[in-house]
């Protein structure tokens, strides 16, 4: 099962909306690469480079919540370390494995592709919300 970029992950901020949809392009390069279980190079390749993409991606959300004044930046930059051990996690299934397993899979399924979901339309559109209000506070 492959990611989608939905409208429901919209946040309405052009680069942070970009990365998002680079995270789930990475995502489902890595899935690809799962596709021949005997590849454990390419899904080692593939995983190094969503791993990458994710650290540019975090710091640069968490650079602009800092720059807003984001109140809940700290609890964010949890959730943020929580998808970071989930690839140690990979990293390590994957060593000890002798290619991508159906756990494997199930396990960036689920722990990265789901959690990237939930992340967004939670924790990202809520800072999305607080830096438009920022900008308008007309409108609170």
């Amino acid at each position: 099962m492959y990611a989608k970029f939905t409208d429901d992950l919209i946040t309405g901020n052009e680069v942070i909306d970009a990365q998002h949809k680079e995270l789930i392009d990475k995502i489902n390069d890595l899935l690809q690469s799962c596709e021949e279980r005997s590849n454990k190079a390419g899904a080692a390749k593939m995983l190094n480079y969503l791993a990458d993409y994710t650290d540019h991606h975090f710091n640069a959300e968490e650079e602009l919540q800092e720059k807003i004044g984001y109140p809940g930046i700290e609890e964010h930059k949890k959730k943020h370390a929580e998808l970071r051990a989930t690839v140690q996690e990979l990293y390590d299934m994957l060593t000890e494995e002798e290619g991508p397993t159906d756990a494997f899979v199930a396990m960036v399924n689920e722990k990265v592709t789901e959690w990237l979901y939930y992340h967004i339309q939670t924790f990202d559109r809520s800072v999305a919300e607080y830096k438009y209000m920022r900008n308008d506070p007309g409108l609170i």
